[in-house]
């Protein structure tokens, strides 16, 4: 999985979600699209990538929401 292409998608869904004025429901709709509409593989993928690239490129706001919402948004074993 391209991490750039990765990064550009979730900015995009932060992007739609960043006219929320409540932080909650706007950390919220961004981790709740990711899970409803993103493969695991590809969660695995933002993932790592935050991990181990420290989320380079990624919105404050994703990073937040992925941080916050980390444990339902990993996929089980």
């Amino acid at each position: 999985m391209d991490p750039k292409k990765l990064v550009k998608m979730a900015n995009d869904i932060a992007t739609f979600f960043d006219a929320e004025p409540d932080r909650a429901a706007r950390l919220s709709g961004i981790s709740g699209h990711i899970k409803r509409f993103w493969d695991p593989r590809m969660r695995l993928a933002l993932f790592h990538h935050l991990d181990q690239d420290a989320g380079v490129g990624l919105k404050e706001s994703v990073i937040e929401a992925l941080t916050v919402s980390r444990d339902s948004l990993l996929p089980k074993p």
